[in-house]
């Protein structure tokens, strides 16, 4: 049987002391988490969105997925690189998240819209709580992190704009789950 707790690094990168090493590579594990995470669930709707703006949607998705599996590569190199070990097992990921499963199923491509509203602003948010934490001891990884934030961003606004009116107001503004900005969104 394979062990797959996390180890003490014993080495970092150069520059830097192990104990921070280790600190950041705690901070990027949560960020792996997220990744992994918001992959699968972009995947989830991927597959469960219908409508009229089904394939409009189901394609947008394709690109977020495969640019967020590349992240959580980046990060669980990164961790690796600082001397800790990247856990990316399922069972890592649900015992060591603070956020529930996306909670909408097969659904009209809106309200999928109106939840992943919700979704990545609790992953951005958490992007730059850790691009602030690990940006006091290393500038490579706040860099990484400052990258894929900008890309996160960048797709958070694609689909908010499916939710904004010519206004500028959203749809989901002051949901406080992923049910009710799905209900607010339609």
């Amino acid at each position: 049987m394979t062990d797959t707790t996390q180890k003490t690094a014993s080495y970092t990168v150069p520059g830097m002391d192990v104990a921070d090493g280790a600190h950041v590579a705690e901070v990027l594990q949560d960020r792996l988490n997220a990744l992994n995470d918001l992959h699968l669930t972009l995947k989830h709707v991927h597959w469960n969105v219908v409508g009229p703006n089904f394939i409009s949607v189901h394609e947008m998705l394709d690109p977020q997925v495969e640019a967020v599996r590349g992240f959580a590569d980046d990060v669980a190199e990164r961790i690796a690189t600082l001397g800790s070990s990247a856990l990316g097992t399922p069972g890592t990921i649900v015992s060591q998240r603070k956020w529930d499963d996306y909670s909408i199923g097969r659904a009209p491509a809106i309200e999928h819209l109106g939840a992943l509203d919700l979704v990545y602003s609790g992953v951005i948010s958490d992007y730059r709580a850790a691009i602030e934490e690990v940006g006091k001891v290393d500038p490579v990884t706040e860099d990484l992190l400052i990258g894929h934030s900008g890309q996160l961003e960048l797709f958070h606004w694609f689909v908010r704009a499916h939710l904004e009116n010519a206004g500028g107001q959203l749809s989901t503004a002051g949901a406080g789950s992923e049910k009710e900005a799905a209900r607010d969104a339609s």
